[in-house]
């Protein structure tokens, strides 16, 4: 019998702590948001920025994102491959690191062919902007 009562009364208890209305705040730009091993924000964003792309690998508790050859229909005799890494579960500029080869066509072969130093951070401003969107989306929803 008072076994049975220090069950219900530790139940009793348990459910009286259910019934709060206040919601632990949370830092939305940390890593306790995430259940992937990076920072959510800054993958999402990630993928929607490569999504025109065919994508090789895709791996999000490492991070890492390899595109396969993307050649623009406006430029078929050039391709571009890109590797995308997240390194970090906060939502930093540091945390991305973008890397991108390219290929040119030359007598029916591909040929390594250097990468503008502006494309490459080009495309993580595009992907960082994207991550602080869905950010901001998020604390305001």
């Amino acid at each position: 019998m008072l076994v049975g009562g220090a069950i219900i009364a530790s139940m009793a208890v348990l459910v009286s702590g259910c019934g709060k209305k206040e919601r632990p705040k949370a830092d939305l730009a940390a890593s306790q948001v995430t259940t992937i091993g990076v920072n959510s924000y800054l993958w999402r964003a990630s993928l929607d920025a490569l999504s025109f792309m065919p994508l090789l690998q895709t791996d999000s508790n490492g991070g890492v994102i390899v595109t396969d050859w993307y050649a623009n229909p406006k430029s078929p005799g050039e391709r571009v491959k890109v590797t995308v890494s997240i390194v970090d579960q906060d939502l930093r500029a540091d945390a991305l690191r973008v890397a991108a080869s390219r290929q040119i066509s030359q007598g029916g072969q591909w040929v390594d062919a250097p990468v503008q130093a502006a494309t490459v951070q080009k495309l993580e401003d595009i992907i960082l902007t994207k991550a602080r969107d869905l950010r901001r989306a998020a604390i305001a929803g």
